[in-house]
This record gives C-alpha cells, structure tokens and sequence, in this order.
C-alpha cells in the first residue's frame, strides 16, 4: 500500500489489494476499559441515585455548577426566542430542509391492515406508534442542527407521542441554531444532560427526565458505549462508527467536485473514510491533483488530513462490473454513483445506506437538506441495517379474531402440532374450541 499526500493509493490488480484493504477499511472499536469502568459508574449511579447523580455528572464533566436539577431544563419560550432571533437565512433553511424531510418520511407512513378469510376469521396487522423517544444531539465538539432534524421530524410523523431532546452544554454553552431547529421539529422538552449519564436518564428515567421507549442520535465513544449497555431496557436506532463515502466515477465528472466530495466526509474526524473507486488511471491522478491543491483552502485541513491518511484510498479496479462488486463488498453509509445513468447500476447495488445518483448529487445535499434521513448505518451494517425512518418509531401487533368455525379447524392443526411438541396444554387450549 503506497501513500500519496496522506491517501492511499490502491490496485485491484496487486496481490496484496485484498489484505490493504482490509487493513483500510477495519473498523473494530478497541476494548477501553477505562471508558467501560466509567460508562458503568455512571450507569449504576443513574439508575440507583436518579438526579442526583445526573446533577452531579453534568456539573462535572460538562464544567457546569448547577445547583439544582431544574436548571437543566430548557424552557419551551427559549426554544420559540431562540428561533425567532435566529438569522433569517438560517431559518429559512432550516424550515425548508424540515419541510422537505418531513414531505419525504410521510411516504414512509406505515397503516393498518386486516383481512378475513372465507369461514370469518380476521387476520391482520395494527401499526401503533411509541409513546416516548429520546433524541441524542452532540453539544460538545461537534454541534448539528441537522441531527435535530433528522431525528425528530420522523417519530413526529410516526405519531409519537412525547420527544425528548438531550443535548450537552459544555460551560453552560448551547448552539441557539439547535434550540431553534428543536422549535421547528416540534421537540416537546430539551434537557441540557450528555455523555452516559444522558442515556442512563433516558433509559431509566429520572424525576426530571422521563424514561423513553427508544433512544437514537449520535455520540463519542462513551455514549456509544451507554447505548449498547442499556440496549434491552430500552430501544435503539445503531450504534454508529464514524462517517463513510464511497464514490464511484466513470472519470468524467470534474475532478473538483470528487475531491470535495472526498473531504465533505474525511471533515467530520479523524477516523472518516473517504473511498473513490475509478477504472481510469487519469482521472485518479486529477482527483489527487485536485486535492492536493483544494486542501490547503479547507478550514478543517487537519482534520481531512488525518483522516485521508488513516482511512482514506483512492482505487483502481478494472472496470465497471468490479466497482459495483467492491461497493457490495464494502457495504457504504454514503454511494456516489457519479457516471451516466446512474439509474441503471441499481439493480447491481445491493448494500448502500443512501444511494446518491448521478454527477450533480452530491453526498452533502443529503447531509442536510434533500428529504431522505442522513441517520445510516456504517461499518458495513448496510448488508442488514436501513436508514432512520418513520418505521423505526412505530411497532406493529398482530391481530387474529377466530370465528367458531375457524377455531375449530385451526385447533385440529394446533392439537396436533402441540401434542407433537409435547405441549399438552397447547393443544387441550385449542381442543375446547373444536366444534362437535
């Protein structure tokens, strides 16, 4: 594996691709011990000391010197100031891009269902929504009013009933712009809690914080970490590594615009991969011209930097065919599809989290503003996993009302395969209804 300016530079054709790769592309979070003994101190002291221990992680790790659990609570007329001072631009945006998820998540609207068969039993499918979300958003290093959005919005059109909003304030600093974007998705309570401790609130619930039937949003390792560690007691989105774009050009878009493209995800950290598969040596060369020119103008360069050296790859494969197998392979959170009729590689793509078609899409637009959620799953979980969705905040019970003439016939089946269990009581329960 050669570097060029801190990218890999990878050929399908060498011997030793697959193993660089492999390398490339790992994403196993080392065991932390001291993160695990932390997040289970704190899980333990939330759960057994309710608010107390909330009160008392927050002033500590978030540099707060609360002196009551009230003081984390977000009134509801700081959210409605916060978007009534907000830049008119800005909420221009922002209501345009909530209008516009909230248009395309309503075509994910699950409904109720039933049929009957001939002898009248009904058989069919109530779809319910949960009654109570959390909504993890980032307040520390990074801040995303877009994160608002994308989480809200869709259990809002599910038809949950309460949202919750915990967002860390570090020295008692909150992002107005998130605050605003929380008025916009109809949020119904903001508490200013992070890291594990927000988790564990919103897991077991405190007397401030109510205990909520799922948790999604993003997080640093230690509120990965809660999430995986109160999964059972409470619902999850995923627990997501960090960001991935994988681009796919013919060579005939400019070479610009891929290499932005590539940055867009290697900005948000260190660990982001940035991946461009081409069967052109040529336009390889010019997307690493590009960046290495375009780099130095980027606000965030270090960060790119380091992230294109750690994870990022600019590949060669021999055409076509091979991209698409390699996309499947590598199980994208991100696909740019940036060639002609993009239309027509779909049935080859089986494993993208969001699809991105043709040269003028690019991934960004889906960061914020297209309609589709941003909230996709990484590390490969693609093969089994699909974006955040309206389907993520509703359940679904199943419905079965026998007629007497279908319990009859259905408890001659049932008495027969629950005695062929051993389940005696099984089939005695189906053999009352049977009809003389």
């Amino acid at each position: 594996m050669s570097a060029l300016c801190g990218i890999h530079l990878l050929d399908s054709s060498d011997a030793t691709f697959d193993a660089n790769l492999a390398q490339l592309t790992a994403w196993d979070e080392q065991e932390n011990r001291e993160v695990e003994r932390v997040v289970d101190e704190i899980l333990h002291g939330v759960k057994t000391r309710g608010d107390d221990a909330l009160l008392e992680y927050t002033n500590r790790f978030d540099r707060r010197d609360c002196q009551s659990v009230e003081r984390l609570m977000v009134p509801g007329e700081e959210l409605q100031r916060a978007l009534d001072e907000l830049d008119g631009d800005m909420r221009g945006a922002l209501e345009t891009a909530a209008a516009r998820i909230r248009d395309y998540h309503r075509h994910q609207l699950q409904q109720s269902w039933q049929y009957s068969e001939p002898d009248g039993t009904l058989l069919g499918q109530q779809i319910t929504a949960l009654e109570r979300v959390g909504i993890y958003v980032p307040g520390g290093k990074a801040s995303y009013p877009s994160s608002v959005l994308m989480n809200s919005i869709p259990a809002r059109v599910a038809g949950v009933d309460q949202i919750v909003m915990v967002v860390p304030a570090p020295d008692g600093t909150l992002n107005p712009v998130v605050l605003a974007a929380a008025a916009i998705a109809g949020v119904d309570q903001v508490i200013t809690v992070g890291g594990a401790q927000a988790v564990a609130a919103l897991a077991f619930g405190t007397q401030l914080v109510p205990k909520v039937d799922k948790i999604v949003g993003p997080g640093n390792l230690y509120v990965a970490t809660a999430k995986r560690k109160v999964f059972g007691a409470v619902g999850l989105d995923m627990v997501a590594g960090p960001s991935e774009i994988l681009v796919i050009c013919d060579g005939l878009t400019d070479p610009d615009w891929i290499a932005m493209d590539l940055f867009s995800q290697a900005e948000h950290d260190e660990q982001a991969q940035s991946i461009l598969l081409s069967w052109d040596d040529d336009y390889i060369a010019a997307v690493h011209a590009s960046m290495t020119r375009l780099l130095p103008q980027m606000e965030r360069r270090e960060i790119i930097a380091k992230a294109l050296a750690n994870r990022g790859a600019l590949i060669k494969v021999a055409d076509a065919d091979e991209a698409a197998a390699l996309s499947n392979r590598l199980a994208p959170e991100h696909l740019e599809l940036s060639v002609d009729q993009p239309e027509t590689w779909l049935p080859k793509i089986r494993h993208a989290g969001a699809i991105f078609m043709g040269r003028h899409t690019a991934e960004a637009l889906g960061d914020y503003c297209a309609g589709p959620n941003h909230v996709l799953p990484t590390s490969a979980t693609a093969r089994f996993s699909s974006p955040l969705g309206v389907y993520d905040f509703q359940k679904r019970s199943s419905l079965i009302q026998c007629s007497p003439r279908g319990a009859s016939e259905l408890g001659r089946l049932a008495s027969i395969l629950g005695r062929g269990e051993s389940l005696t009581a099984h089939a005695r329960s189906a053999e009352y209804r049977i009809l003389d």
